[in-house]
């Protein structure tokens, strides 16, 4: 697979988690992801890109993040990166998901999403790519 293929998948997935900066970005991304769907996918990989990103969304609501208002924004994972446990938390994560697949629950699409969500994780915590350009900074002491 040519890696401009696998580079566009990753930016829609980009857009799709964190929205367009503006209309005009929007547009461009659809009819990418149109241009995609009907010249260079042939594995369902835009409605795959766009499950992951509804399974990512949803963990910021999830019973992982604090209850009181002032806790809302913190995950479980944040805990995790204060005390740089994060990488090893997320590979042993993909390491757990990922052989529990076919077993536990079967060939369970939620196992292959956890896998896949920990893995962005990882490649984050592994600084290959940092928050502080979007606007959002890790905890400050």
């Amino acid at each position: 697979m040519p890696s401009f293929i696998l580079d566009n998948s990753w930016s829609l997935l980009y857009d799709i988690m964190y929205g367009p900066e503006d209309e005009k970005n929007y547009v461009d991304s659809q009819n990418k992801m149109s241009e995609q769907k009907c010249h260079l996918w042939k594995y369902n990989e835009d409605r795959i890109l766009k499950d992951i990103a509804d399974y990512v969304t949803s963990t910021y609501g999830s019973h992982y993040c604090g209850h009181e208002e002032e806790y809302q924004n913190i995950q479980t994972i944040d805990l995790m990166a204060a005390k740089e446990l994060a990488s090893g938390f997320c590979q042993a994560n993909i390491i757990k998901y990922g052989s529990r697949y076919g077993d536990k629950n079967g060939r369970d699409k939620r196992d292959l999403l956890k896998v896949i969500h920990y893995a962005m994780l990882l490649i984050h915590f592994d600084r290959h790519y940092s928050r502080k350009d979007n606007g959002i900074t890790e905890f400050s002491r």
